[in-house]
């Protein structure tokens, strides 16, 4: 099988670029139905059909593809890979690329692996990414387009990633994307006490930062959602107000601060909700922190004097660390992830093979059969038992080596050591007689080798 991954992620496209490629976790199914019907091109054969899945995350949007290593066929699931995935953006094939890597096999598996165990992503170590990626498989699963290569890689995956965080510090030395919101905030007000904080979005990164707000205990926290159920949940967890979303742009003006990640596809919070905001607040600063992908809030009201607006991309440079303790620990992880990768390009070159080896169990069950059964007429005729053995393991023999000796006399002569060597070393291993040329006996097998 070729095994393929294409994305674009926070070092190689901004933000806003990378909204464009953002798919909501009811969107994969449909999306990956649509790209397998695409990469399928009418294969209906489950022997030679391709396999998808796709993970989007606010830092990333990412396709790994398997297909049967036909000849041409890792230039044709590229191809279409990259063209799907450009009109999904509304972007040219050429100008996704100048943003997107490309990787194949053994590379693609390192990527994978790095991406599960945190290696890759703008939080060193951050533990969001799994789960993510295990949704990501759900989905495929779901919509049929998984198969065994790719359930292969990511089960791989997750082990790596599992022993990376058992065996390794790499999750210890670095903060976390709510920490550093909270972290910028409290540059802005000398005291987060004294502020009134604004959460839009009720998932699972709002509830990370908001419990990192609620332990800086700020003067009041308010919870805005689309489903006023889901955020009255988390508003009663919190201690917090829940509001309707519809009555954002009328109570804007209230807060100091405000973190929005939502699954909204368009900006929530526009310039001139937050003009109004600013003047109802007699320009009193409102810092805000965007951590949806596409963006919640309109890239303008970042130009606004009294607005200190961060998105995701911004927050980059606090949650890099550095230092020799994090430094030991990703190098402990990337050998634990290199062992992982040499691991599943062995099983992928193995799978490369299983159909030789089924046509080769199907071809000697044939020939067992047929042998049986002339076994059995004889035997059912009143001939000697003895005799029908020797018939019968001798018809064996003969059919299992018919094809080895014809190649060996039909061999050219500047070949035929060639063949000679391979054959004695199916046939006679270890066994090899006495009056064999040197050139023509097998070489000792290697560790490497099957017993």
């Amino acid at each position: 099988m070729s095994v393929l991954a294409l994305g674009l992620n926070h070092t190689t496209a901004a933000v806003d670029l990378r909204g464009r490629f953002a798919f909501a976790v009811d969107q994969l199914n449909p999306a990956l139905r649509t790209l397998h019907t695409r990469l399928a091109g009418g294969q209906a054969s489950p022997q030679t059909a391709p396999e998808a899945a796709l993970l989007s995350t606010c830092n990333r949007t990412e396709l790994y593809c398997a297909a049967p290593a036909l000849s041409g066929s890792p230039l044709v699931l590229q191809r279409e890979a990259v063209n799907w995935l450009a009109h999904v953006g509304g972007v040219s094939p050429d100008d996704l690329m100048r943003h997107t890597y490309m990787l194949e096999g053994g590379a693609a598996a390192r990527h994978a692996f790095r991406v599960a165990s945190g290696l890759d992503s703008m939080v060193l170590g951050e533990p969001q990414i799994l789960g993510q990626m295990k949704q990501a498989v759900r989905e495929a699963d779901a919509a049929g387009t998984l198969g065994t290569t790719l359930h292969q890689l990511f089960q791989r995956s997750f082990a790596v990633a599992k022993e990376v965080r058992t065996s390794t510090e790499i999750g210890e030395h670095s903060i976390s994307m709510a920490a550093a919101a909270v972290r910028l905030a409290g540059q802005l007000f000398e005291n987060l006490s004294k502020t009134k904080v604004l959460f839009v979005g009720a998932g699972e990164m709002i509830e990370l930062t908001a419990t990192h707000f609620a332990a800086r205990a700020p003067r009041s926290m308010a919870v805005a959602n689309r489903t006023l159920e889901r955020g009255e949940k988390l508003a009663t967890h919190l201690g917090a107000e829940a509001m309707r979303l519809a009555d954002l742009p009328q109570r804007l003006h209230e807060f100091d601060i405000v973190v929005s990640c939502t699954a909204s596809t368009l900006p929530i919070i526009g310039l001139g909700a937050m003009e109004r905001a600013i003047k109802a607040r007699k320009h009193r600063p409102i810092f805000m922190v965007d951590l949806a992908v596409p963006r919640d809030i309109e890239p303008e009201v970042g130009q606004m004097p009294d607005v200190y607006l961060y998105t995701v991309d911004d927050l980059s440079e606090l949650v890099q660390t550095a230092g020799a303790r994090r430094q030991a620990a990703v190098a402990q992880a990337e050998a634990i992830i290199e062992s992982g990768v040499q691991g599943f390009v062995h099983w992928l070159d193995q799978r490369a093979t299983v159909p030789l080896i089924q046509a080769l169990q199907s071809q000697t069950d044939a020939w067992r059969a047929n042998e049986i059964a002339r076994a059995r007429k004889q035997l059912a005729r009143g001939e000697d038992v003895e005799a029908v053995l020797e018939a019968l393991s001798r018809g064996l023999t003969q059919k299992m080596l018919h094809g080895a000796l014809a190649e060996l006399h039909s061999a050219a002569p500047q070949h035929r050591p060639q063949v000679a060597s391979t054959v004695a070393r199916m046939f006679l291993r270890g066994d090899v007689p006495a009056n064999l040329p040197a050139s023509l006996a097998p070489s000792a097998p290697s560790e490497s080798d099957p017993a």
